[in-house]
């Protein structure tokens, strides 16, 4: 069995893609809440860069940690078509999850079932990029700690949604992206735990591209987007009448659900 270390690069890859999985889920969040304040091409287009932002946040956080997991014995590579694919799943599940929050007639039922969605698309993610890793061995999985790990995406996402809708302020905006980012960072390290390498040592040549040749370039630019949105979002005029309301809404919905 091959001795695997998921901090080969000191603690520079755990902090930046905490970082990173934070700053995606804030802009994300964020978009969201300007989301409920819209309606027609303006409400769609804020969901679209919600999912684009918490997609690319969830990439960016699993592959920037990745860089720092080696397999004593073997060379890493990571398939190109897959690692592009765990990206756009990435992005798409989470989009059905956020349409659902910010579309969703009842509060409840669209925080629910948003997180739902947002967590579940955070492992798609993290196992199709998984998926992506080529190296001279077999990747086996613990399947408690698998379920475990979509657990607590799906969970902690959940409570960040609820955060959100019901912001009054930016201390919970920020809590609710520490949360997200958590959220993500947490089901991230979960599942690597649950991995165990069996090695077949070989000669032959891996295919795919290294890290450093395919995944910090695309992270990079990820990154600058994040960067870019989020700027923009923060200069954007907000509309607090919309937001309080939603923030009312919500709340008298869980007061009936609860009664």
């Amino acid at each position: 069995m091959g001795h695997m270390d998921h901090f080969s690069a000191g603690w520079v890859t755990p902090v930046l893609s905490y970082a990173m999985a934070c700053l995606g889920s804030a802009l994300g969040l964020r978009c969201t809440v300007r989301a409920l304040e819209a309606d027609g091409a303006s409400k769609r287009n804020w969901l679209v860069l919600a999912s684009v932002a918490i997609g690319s946040g969830i990439w960016t956080m699993h592959f920037v940690a990745m860089m720092g997991f080696s397999v004593e014995g073997t060379p890493i590579r990571f398939d190109v078509p897959l690692t592009v694919l765990s990206l756009l799943m990435s992005v798409g599940v989470v989009a059905a999850g956020v349409f659902t929050a910010g579309y969703g007639r009842s509060r409840v039922t669209s925080v629910v079932f948003g997180g739902l969605g947002t967590g579940v698309g955070v492992a798609a993610m993290h196992y199709t990029g998984m998926a992506a890793l080529n190296l001279h061995g077999a990747v086996n999985y613990d399947p408690g700690l698998v379920i475990a790990s979509v657990a607590i995406a799906v969970f902690a996402a959940t409570a960040a949604l609820t955060l959100t809708l019901v912001v009054r302020g930016p201390v919970l905006a920020a809590l609710a992206a520490l949360v997200m980012g958590l959220a993500v960072s947490s089901m991230h390290y979960t599942a690597m735990y649950a991995v165990s390498i069996d090695l077949a040592p070989s000669s032959a040549t891996l295919g795919g591209a290294t890290a450093t040749e395919f995944i910090f370039p695309l992270a990079v630019v990820l990154g600058s987007f994040l960067f870019l949105a989020s700027a923009y979002v923060a200069l954007s005029p907000t509309g607090k009448r919309h937001e309080n309301s939603a923030a009312a809404e919500l709340l008298r919905e869980v007061e009936l659900t609860t009664a």
